[in-house]
């Protein structure tokens, strides 16, 4: 997959690209469907198939009183869309010129000019150039006169909720990670290093790992049922999001127990990376430190119970 940073980046005889536009934010289902169509249709027509997307999320730009915090960072982003089997990702510098650019502008200098669009792709509530004004109608219209076609796509729902990345923003916020996991069809997941002060060496021989600060996205605080990548192993797990309150003053942390635990090579670059697969309970203050380790008992059981189910419908992360 090619990533052109700067729209000088890409080659003059680029194209002619089938493309969809759009933020791409959890590469969620809905985005899979039109990016496997026009994969599909440009492998068929002899075309290149790309996402224009930008950096940094627009939100971040003309409202960041919101502090938008995402599903996918980056560099998970790039590494879901190439898992597509897109040709190209236009990684457009997001910034108030560019927000300025009229609809027409926008699509002349990068669907016509830059690209050579044979086809656009998007959903039924695009919206593009300044202040937005321009939508799915102004698009074909744009099209017929620049000589690319239009595909629409309407919204898509499943079990009666919308396949969008604010919806599932929205159920990350309340805890439902396993609905979350359904409408992007993995499991919502961050990844991080772990955190300081956990005795590195040799060996990490400690069956817990706090992650590093993580800056983006994470599901509302309580225990849940995760599975943890460290480097290459994988391993069954329980994590708490929150403020540890029975510990005292708050410090809020991401802190993980390790099921099938095995000693490990860890250093302060080793990645780790948590699945979130469903939720176990609210973050509750214990009475005492043994009360929370009874807790802590129960929580592993029914974790081990949720994930033996799992194993036994042949399900993995």
């Amino acid at each position: 997959m090619n990533v052109f940073h700067k729209l000088d980046d890409i080659p003059r005889d680029f194209g002619p690209a089938l493309v969809s536009v759009g933020n791409f934010d959890g590469v969620h289902r809905a985005h899979r469907r039109v990016i496997d169509e026009i994969v599909r249709r440009a492998k068929a027509g002899n075309a290149r198939s790309v996402v224009v997307t930008f950096e940094p999320h627009p939100a971040r730009i003309l409202r960041p009183e919101q502090n938008l915090k995402l599903l996918t960072p980056l560099p998970e982003k790039l590494r879901l869309l190439e898992a597509t089997g897109i040709d190209a990702v236009v990684l457009l510098p997001f910034s108030r010129d560019l927000s300025l650019m009229t609809p027409h502008q926008f699509v002349h200098e990068i669907l016509k000019k830059r690209l050579h669009a044979r086809e656009v792709h998007e959903g039924f509530n695009f919206h593009f150039g300044r202040k937005a004004a321009g939508n799915i109608q102004m698009l074909r219209e744009l099209g017929w006169e620049m000589g690319f076609d239009v595909h629409d796509y309407s919204e898509m729902r499943l079990r009666g909720e919308s396949v969008s990345s604010s919806h599932i923003r929205r159920l990350l916020s309340e805890g439902r990670v396993s609905r979350a996991r359904h409408l992007l069809a993995r499991p919502f997941s961050i990844l991080s290093t772990a955190g300081r002060g956990r005795g590195y060496g040799a060996k990490y021989t400690v069956p817990t790992i706090n992650l590093a600060h993580y800056e983006e996205l994470v599901p509302k605080d309580g225990v849940y049922i995760t599975r943890t990548r460290i480097g290459k192993e994988c391993f069954d797990s329980v994590t708490n999001v929150g403020n540890r309150p029975t510990f005292g003053a708050d410090s809020f942390a991401i802190e993980t127990h390790l099921l099938n635990f095995h000693p490990i090579a860890l250093s302060a670059e080793t990645e780790v990376e948590l699945h979130f697969l469903d939720r176990l309970r609210d973050e509750i203050k214990f009475p005492s430190v043994d009360a929370l380790k009874e807790q802590i008992g129960r929580d592993v059981r029914k974790a081990q119970k949720y994930l033996r189910r799992l194993e036994q419908a042949g399900v993995r992360s």
